[in-house]
């Protein structure tokens, strides 16, 4: 695909679920939410934010709330690395020697499974832009997952942006179907209200396809975040939810240990081919994004992401309160030396 300048279209449709805009956006942002959804925000606009999102985490619908933590992880092997990068041209060829190196795809997918993949499909943007998930990448995995004989494999998200833009232009849409996924759109009657189970987020709207899924692959891409620093594997995972996802910023790091303790991937595949240093989340400028031509794949997803903060973006585990936390629940090792891992260069 030829780069764009993206000054060239800036019209775009966001939702209150990605934060950073003027009063005026917000507004716009409400009311593409309220479209989607066919619900009522509800909030405690003068509560502080841990009382907010602990109280008033859900939507008012008629679903009952349940438990539903979902543990997709396999099981651990002495024998294997915890964690592959691998840098080489073809992002396709990236993804066949990840799964190669962490066992075979055979280790994470079985026969007859239901696999929800999730990439970052948030932005109105192209792949040159960086600010989604390489769309490659998604259509080599869903090969994969189609090969090692999954029933359905399903590619979706909750963007940012107007959904049917971000899953086209991305290329993503047209990837993903290309070798045989179903791509899924949000769509108002597919959420549900689900107990949450974090010691911040406690009730919240959550896309029904990660609900009903047997395995989940998370597909983030390295991008910058002025709240974090980075926005990396944990951060992607705020695409699974509905509702103002803008209020979990307020207390951003314990969310995004709550979310990934909800939702344990099977495997987290970050696309590292292009990285947006600057400008994050939503990017725009060419000039702002670096080729690496790498891919970080990995069973822990802690360490995914304290190394490719550290790679790309000189960011300490101690600076990503985030990674700690995750420790402490059982999540990973933020210290990246501490895990097996494996580095490779493919020709």
């Amino acid at each position: 695909m030829a780069s764009e300048n993206p000054a060239a279209n800036n019209s775009t449709t966001e939702s209150p679920a990605c934060g950073n805009a003027t009063a005026k956006d917000r507004l716009t942002r409400r009311e593409a939410m309220v479209r989607l959804l066919g619900l009522t925000a509800a909030g405690a606009g003068t509560a502080a934010a841990a009382v907010w999102l602990s109280k008033h985490s859900a939507l008012p619908v008629s679903t009952t709330a349940t438990d539903a933590r979902r543990d997709h992880t396999v099981e651990a092997n002495a024998t294997l690395p915890e964690v592959v990068v691998l840098q080489g041209e073809d992002p396709r060829a990236l993804v066949r020697r990840a799964f190669a190196e962490l066992g075979g795809v055979g280790r994470f997918i079985a026969r007859n499974d239901v696999v929800v993949l999730k990439p970052n499909i948030a932005w109105d943007r192209t792949p040159e832009q960086a600010a989604n998930t390489n769309p490659d990448l998604v259509a080599e995995v869903v090969k994969q997952c189609v090969q090692a004989g999954a029933k359905r494999v399903i590619v979706t998200d909750v963007s940012c942006n107007d959904a049917e833009r971000c899953f086209h232009r991305s290329g993503i849409a047209a990837a993903a179907r290309g070798e045989g996924a179903e791509v899924i759109l949000p769509d108002a009657s597919r959420f549900r209200e689900v107990n949450l189970g974090g010691e911040i987020l406690q009730n919240w709207q959550v896309f029904g396809p990660f609900l009903e899924a047997d395995k989940v692959i998370n597909l983030p891409i390295a991008k910058q975040h002025d709240l974090t620093g980075a926005t990396l594997g944990f951060k992607n995972w705020y695409g699974i939810l509905g509702g103002e996802r803008n209020r979990l910023h307020q207390q951003i790091h314990q969310s995004l240990v709550d979310l990934a303790a909800f939702m344990l991937p099977t495997l987290t595949l970050m696309d590292c081919y292009r990285v947006l240093l600057r400008n994050g989340p939503t990017g725009g400028n060419l000039e702002d994004v670096a080729l690496h031509k790498t891919l970080v794949a990995g069973t822990d997803p802690v360490a995914v992401d304290a190394y490719v903060a550290k790679t790309y973006w000189n960011i300490d585990p101690d600076a990503l309160p985030y990674l700690h936390l995750a420790e402490r629940r059982g999540l990973g090792r933020a210290d990246f030396s501490q895990v097996r891992s494996k580095f490779l260069q493919i020709t």
